[in-house]
């Protein structure tokens, strides 16, 4: 019998995740001006990095649950940057203060930019209506 792979793992999703992030990045510094589609994409980049979120803390729970107490508080400490990313971005787009984004975006670059994107792989449809969707989830917090 062969070894089962986890295809849909946490480390999986979490580059998924980060190569979509990185193309978005790349996309936005390439926009004049900040249109729906722009917004579409920052709206996604804040789905991007909450799901990195999620998988950091499945990951770090896998650890703690083999007592490797150091190695999940390593990985947290690692990617805690996404949580403020998208608590950053989020607040941005919710409360349209549109002059932040460049300064929120610089924090990015440091994190994004160890991805290497040499051809764009996501389409117009993964990003397409996600500001959208940021407004009706605030709307159900609220």
């Amino acid at each position: 019998m062969g070894r089962v792979i986890n295809t849909d793992s946490a480390g999986q999703q979490r580059a998924y995740h980060m190569r979509t992030a990185a193309e978005l990045f790349r996309r936005l510094g390439q926009k004049e001006n900040l249109d729906t589609e722009a917004k579409d994409m920052l709206a996604t980049l804040v789905f991007s990095f909450r799901a990195i979120e999620e998988g950091i803390e499945q990951s770090a729970a896998a650890w703690e649950k083999r007592d490797y107490y150091l190695k999940a508080d390593e990985l947290r400490r690692r990617w805690d940057w996404t949580a403020r990313a998208a608590s950053d971005l989020e607040t941005v787009l919710l409360e349209e203060r549109w002059n932040d984004i460049p300064a929120v975006m610089a924090s990015l670059v440091q994190h994004l930019s160890e991805v290497t994107v040499t051809k764009f792989m996501r389409k117009e449809k993964d990003w397409a209506g996600g500001y959208g969707r940021l407004l009706a989830l605030q709307g159900v917090r609220r």
